[in-house]
């Protein structure tokens, strides 16, 4: 043990009080090395071949990473894998399934998506908690002034701005709930900044982001067709042929607006002809973007119905 000198309140400190104080600090530095090892875990499941397991294993892993946040308020390891996860996790097995039974259950569908939101909610929270922890008062500069709230953050903050952008917007989507309207235009200034600071990250998944986001803005921009595209085109330069995720987003939210029924099956079937195999680092994902896109060619019917004669 080190000679270190004790201040003179633990001079005359007994051993269990001396082993107490070693043992809180093993525990947190335990917790933090269990942290960091979990924050990294993503790269595992995005890579995994079973969508189902997945559905299975995330809810534990999303709980464990909760209890040590609880222990360890301000780990960036532990409150991005956070965001990520929960803001993944509800639209993959949450309003995807709301979506796929809408027809049939609406009831059903309608508590899918209420849950969706508060799980979006709740990674949109960590990711602004994972924004102070560099950051003090970063929410509430945001809030007072969005614009130049999102000045102070990095190239290194893009990680966590992109979650905590995804998922206040998909909040807002799923909920329908208008009392959030005054918070557009802080994730659009984070959505920005993402874009200004690095828009290739995770090959240029702002750009997906956007193609949605273009085709449902609440006072759509006049041009918003040729705008949605630009970004769809970025993002195939940036993602290459390997990801379906752009190519569903533009048939569903483009596409079918357009009512070009030739292009959106073209463009659901490309997706379906990705190898998920040959890029295992998006297997996952794809997996899901291509159930997706069985889904909404089973309803090309619905979704271009014959005209009215």
């Amino acid at each position: 043990m080190p000679n270190v000198k004790l201040p003179v309140f633990l001079a005359g400190a007994s051993l269990p009080i001396l082993l107490l104080l070693t043992s809180c600090s093993i525990k947190k530095y335990a917790i933090n090395k269990v942290g960091d090892a979990l924050a990294g875990t993503g790269d595992t499941f995005a890579s995994d071949d079973d969508p189902e397991l997945i559905r299975s294993a995330v809810p534990f892993s999303l709980k464990l990473v909760e209890s040590l946040l609880a222990e360890s308020p301000r780990h960036e390891g532990l409150l991005l894998a956070a965001a990520r996860g929960f803001t993944q996790y509800s639209y993959a097995f949450v309003e995807e399934d709301a979506d796929e039974i809408e027809d049939t259950d609406r009831a059903r569908a309608a508590a899918l998506r209420a849950r969706a939101a508060k799980l979006y909610i709740r990674a949109r929270n960590y990711g602004l908690r994972g924004l102070e922890v560099k950051h003090k008062d970063f929410g509430a500069q945001l809030k007072a002034n969005p614009k130049d709230a999102v000045k102070v953050l990095k190239q290194s903050d893009v990680e966590m701005t992109y979650w905590t952008t995804l998922s206040w917007a998909a909040a807002l989507s799923v909920s329908h709930d208008f009392t959030m309207l005054p918070e557009i235009p802080r994730f659009e200034a984070l959505c920005d900044r993402v874009l200004e600071l690095d828009e290739a990250f995770e090959e240029g998944a702002i750009h997906g982001f956007l193609i949605t986001y273009e085709m449902s803005r609440l006072n759509p921009k006049p041009n918003r067709f040729a705008i949605a595209k630009e970004h769809f085109d970025r993002n195939m330069a940036l993602a290459g042929e390997h990801q379906a995720g752009p190519l569903v987003t533009y048939a569903e939210k483009v596409l079918v607006p357009q009512k070009d029924k030739a292009g959106f099956q073209e463009m659901l079937r490309r997706a379906l002809r990705v190898d998920v195999n040959k890029w295992p680092e998006h297997r996952q994902l794809n997996l899901v973007m291509q159930r997706r896109a069985r889904w909404l060619l089973s309803r090309t019917d619905k979704l271009f119905p014959p005209p009215r004669t």
